[in-house]
């Protein structure tokens, strides 16, 4: 059988894939088993920030494989300790949990904003705010708490304890506070799979201010946004606001399976031995990538981030067929004119792989993709998007 065939027999289908398999790649080009180049625009959903291949991750994971791929949380590993530092040095932040996806990342904030508010509230202010059109994961938690309708629909009933309110609607997030026993606001400060929507700087810094005047935790959602996504190494960093939980996933591997929390001063010490565990969680092999990710994550590289996000906003800008632009850094929503499954159908012709977000043409380049080529695969997207 072919791999098509394969996958279709075998594997879930979970997934509507694009026609094209992937087997190799160096950099920001990828190559198909047919041999045909492709700029890639997506970094397998944001994972890959250094692009496929980068040899300096690569020799760090391959060192640790033949040092210590894994040994479990019973005992301490230098890798783990090390990228804890540097995350919360760079943070803000005081502690971190490992995890393996966001998905487990945003499980466990909830679950340490719960036990927290039963610790400091009561054990009936377990409720969590999020925002309408957010984004926090496939599990039965993080579905409940994606206020979307549509990802609902087949798995009812919701796991309890979810109050959804309008993003960048400071009245509707004050109501939902003070109207339910709440524990936290959860958020992302750009809605990714909702549409690359960007919180406004007002309602971001008042959702934190509510969350101090209803003594709620207030809940960071970096998974697709943080680590040099946005030209900042948090999104969060944007806004002049201090979170107490946030949560990091997808970048922060460098293209291995990992998530993280990280604890502002409230919530440090809320968990303890045994209330919570991860088998794989802070894995040698996928902390000795992250720390390469981490050390490369300097001010000069993010300001080039941001550079070269202004680049592909500035050259859509008035394209024909483009009709709004959306999002924070290498973070780039494109609202197009033709129905956004045509465009990305054209562009995988062209040699561009992009992603969508609703009925957006969603861009999450490699954060060092070379200026060439972004340029290169704009102008597909500018060509594509004028037919």
């Amino acid at each position: 059988m072919t791999t098509v065939q394969a996958d279709k027999t075998y594997i879930a289908a979970t997934y509507a894939r694009f026609p094209v398999t992937l087997v190799s790649g160096k950099g920001a080009e990828l190559f198909d088993d047919e041999g045909k180049r492709y700029i890639d625009m997506g970094s397998g959903i944001g994972v890959n920030i250094f692009g496929a291949a980068d040899p300096q991750w690569a020799d760090a994971v391959s060192a640790q494989l033949r040092t210590l791929a894994h040994a479990s949380n019973l005992y301490y590993t230098q890798p783990c300790a090390r990228v804890a530092e540097k995350l919360c040095l760079r943070s803000g932040m005081k502690k971190v949990f490992f995890a393996n996806s966001g998905a487990e990342a945003n499980e466990c904030a909830i679950k340490t904003a719960r036990k927290w508010a039963a610790d400091n509230k009561g054990a009936d202010y377990f409720n969590i705010v999020t925002l309408k059109d957010g984004f926090h994961g496939r599990t039965l938690a993080t579905l409940a708490a994606t206020a979307q309708d549509n990802l609902h629909k087949d798995f009812l009933p919701l796991t309890p304890g979810f109050v959804y309110s309008e993003a960048n609607d400071l009245a509707a997030l004050e109501k939902a506070l003070a109207d339910n026993k709440c524990a936290a606001v959860m958020l992302e400060t750009v809605q990714g799979e909702g549409g690359v929507l960007p919180l406004s700087h007002e309602f971001v810094r008042g959702a934190a201010a509510l969350a101090e005047k209803y003594n709620v935790l207030f809940i960071v959602d970096e998974v697709q946004t943080g680590v040099g996504r946005t030209g900042k190494f948090y999104s969060f960093m944007h806004f002049g606001v201090s979170p107490d939980i946030v949560t990091s996933a997808k970048g922060l591997g460098g293209g291995l399976p990992v998530g993280a929390v990280l604890f502002g001063e409230k919530t440090a010490d809320v968990l303890t031995a045994g209330s919570h565990g991860s088998t794989f969680g802070g894995n040698p092999a996928v902390c000795a990538g992250a720390e390469v990710v981490l050390d490369r994550l300097t001010d000069e590289f993010l300001a080039a981030v941001a550079a070269k996000g202004k680049r592909v906003r500035n050259a859509l800008a008035g394209a024909k067929g483009v009709s709004e632009i959306t999002g924070l850094g290498l973070m780039i929503g494109v609202r197009t004119e033709r129905p956004v499954a045509d465009v990305l159908a054209d562009l995988r012709a062209e040699g561009v792989l992009a992603l969508k977000a609703h009925d957006k043409l969603r861009l999450l380049p490699p954060l060092n993709i070379p200026d060439e080529l972004l340029d290169e695969a704009v102008g597909k997207i500018v060509k594509v998007c004028a037919k």
